[in-house]
């Protein structure tokens, strides 16, 4: 969403969005995704992302290898006992290595690298095998085992005429406009105006509830 982003293909500010996907198995998959920015000196905002989540995409450059945030990462994403997918992406530049980012792959990283999932994000190659690996691999989420309302913030961005929009994700109950929610951490109350899901921009929904990762927003100003 940013301009600086588009032109050189990184991510500089955590983002999620909402994507419906139809599997080869002919069902209709609700995912959630988080990409966060890889350097290590972002590793607070990767690990709220990581423990909202149940799987991690561990994106390696086919050209560079395995980088220190790339294990920093990994080390984080098994603290939270998740389901990990190694990606090796940009396999069309002409510095593509393949054979030695899979070595490293087996050898820095202890994972299997046939299990790896080669990839073009610009060129589109690999996107469907990533995208059924996602479907067969990463657990669903958890269903609650009651109906109070858990959900833990992993980001939120600031709007000049709406205040803060917390970015969340549901662990149990459901959260939708005129319920009045507490935040944890300072104890305060807020009556919540709008609720939804990340379609890029933001698409209001009538709730949100266990699973589903959206945002809220409750006329916060700092």
């Amino acid at each position: 969403s940013m301009d600086i982003e588009r032109e050189r293909g990184i991510t500089i500010k955590s983002q999620a969005v909402t994507i419906p996907y139809k599997a080869k198995d002919g069902n209709v998959y609700e995912l959630n995704f988080v990409d966060t920015p890889g350097h290590v000196d972002f590793s607070y905002e990767v690990s709220r992302a990581i423990a909202s989540c149940e799987g991690a995409l561990l994106l390696i450059d086919a050209a560079q290898g395995v980088e220190s945030q790339t294990l920093s990462n990994m080390y984080l994403a098994l603290e939270q006992d998740l389901e990990i997918i190694p990606v090796v992406n940009k396999i069309d530049l002409p510095a593509a290595d393949i054979p030695s980012v899979k070595y490293q792959i087996e050898h820095d990283l202890g994972l299997d690298a046939e299990e790896a999932i080669l990839v073009s994000a610009k060129q589109g190659t690999g996107i469907d095998e990533l995208f059924e690996a996602i479907v067969n691999r990463i657990p669903a989420p958890t269903p609650a085992t009651s109906d109070k309302t858990k959900a833990l913030i992993f980001d939120c961005h600031y709007d000049p005429y709406r205040g803060v929009i917390v970015h969340v994700r549901l662990f149990g109950g459901k959260i939708k406009p005129g319920q009045t929610v507490r935040f944890m951490s300072s104890g305060t109350d807020y009556k919540v105006d709008s609720v939804g899901i990340f379609k890029i921009k933001l698409e209001d929904k009538s709730e949100l509830s266990c699973g589903d990762v959206g945002y809220i927003i409750a006329g916060i100003i700092g």
